[in-house]
């Protein structure tokens, strides 16, 4: 019999019930340390007071009016986001991979505008992962996400990341814009240099192309500042947001310059649900949280100490693990073995993590975890690797 639910998913024989901070409570009774937080969506950990009450109380006010009408919400979340970015507007969607849509269709709307339809072509990086729709595995270019969806949406160039040699052999007379992510999260928490990042805009700027960053993983304090980009001191025309932005709350979003965004007039993109009022209501308290002068302060802290105790157990193990890496709260560690044998052992002692490109296994905590919680994933890593012959 086929499954009810299309099976689209390889998921692990667990469910859950319930959740409180880092932690996860199974159907059976049995507590795991959540260091994979949905996908770095749980930002906050689960169930935070101030995000169950702040839904409690939207829930019973209003959940949906549709962006026909003035949406309070999403101009009070949409003047905190350009407050502390370097965007002058936002548009509320869903998800990661519609924030992507938005922004693609934005980068060629622009050039379309400017004068210049012939300009539609976006180089991406190789390894890169912005989404499931046919637009965004096209811009993702990974053959295992493109296969049996043939043929691939035609605008996307591929170069190695961190290649500025080969992104700028790959410009042309139809190229619009550049898009990366400042870390690779799902080709295995790969770290753009800063450097690099500051030369793609300088070559942006130099060929008259958009910068676009995709910040669905990386944004929202996960590498310890609100964005990942603002390490490099670097500012794209364009960025999608979406995972922690809602903290758990289906919400993604669309940054931009007002120059990039000139050309989205009134029925050139829309949203059913996007912005709804109980989604700002999520976003706007996460806001509140991460906006807090300690917050991110604080998440760099623990950030190190997760990092300095992680690279001691890959100095103890180096018979089976090949390196650390990442930034913030969004690290990696890549094992001697397949990753899936030891996510799955972590699994059966209690700490959940999640697989990543180049045989990584991701370490992706709620931002809101102390040194209790480090020494505990730390004590089941080490003792998973110690029983792992």
């Amino acid at each position: 019999m086929f499954p009810v639910v299309l099976p689209t998913y390889a998921r692990a024989d667990l469910a859950f019930e319930r959740g409180e901070g880092a932690y996860l409570y199974a159907t059976d009774g049995r507590r795991y340390l959540d260091f994979g937080s949905g996908v770095a969506v749980t930002a906050l950990g689960h169930c935070h007071p101030r995000l169950v009450t702040a839904l409690q109380e939207q829930a019973a006010r209003l959940w949906h009016c549709s962006n026909l009408y003035r949406v309070p919400g999403q101009e009070r979340v949409a003047a905190r986001l350009v407050e502390n970015t370097f965007a002058d507007t936002a548009f509320f969607c869903n998800s990661g991979a519609e924030a992507m849509e938005c922004a693609i269709k934005m980068v060629r709307k622009y050039h379309y505008e400017a004068g210049r339809p012939e300009r539609f072509r976006v180089i991406c990086a190789t390894g890169a992962f912005h989404g499931r729709t046919l637009a965004t595995i096209a811009a993702g270019g990974q053959e295992k996400h493109l296969k049996g969806f043939s043929p691939a949406m035609d605008g996307f160039d591929h170069v190695p990341y961190g290649n500025l040699n080969a992104l700028r052999d790959a410009i042309g007379p139809a190229t619009a814009a550049i898009l990366v992510e400042p870390v690779q999260g799902e080709g295995g928490i790969v770290t753009g240099d800063p450097d690099y990042l500051r030369r793609l805009r300088a070559t942006a700027d130099e060929f008259g192309l958009l910068l676009v960053f995709d910040e669905v993983q990386t944004g929202m304090g996960r590498t310890g500042r609100l964005f990942a980009h603002q390490h490099a001191g670097v500012a794209p025309d364009v960025m999608a947001v979406a995972k922690g932005l809602g903290g758990g709350f289906p919400v993604g979003a669309c940054l931009a310059t007002e120059t990039a965004a000139a050309g989205m007039t009134a029925g050139t993109h829309g949203s059913t649900f996007g912005g709804n009022p109980l989604a700002m209501a999520a976003a706007e308290t996460v806001l509140d949280v991460m906006l807090a002068p300690e917050f991110l302060p604080r998440v760099e802290a623990i950030a190190a100490v997760l990092r300095a105790r992680l690279d001691e157990v890959a100095a103890r193990f180096p018979d089976k693990i090949e390196a650390v890496r990442g930034l913030g709260l969004m690290l990696g560690i890549k094992p001697r073995r397949p990753n899936t044998e030891l996510i799955a052992a972590l699994q059966a002692n209690g700490l959940l993590t999640i697989g990543a490109g180049d045989n990584v296994v991701r370490f992706l905590p709620p931002l809101i975890i102390d040194e209790s919680h480090v020494d505990e994933a730390v004590g089941i890593l080490s003792r998973t690797l110690a029983d792992l012959s």
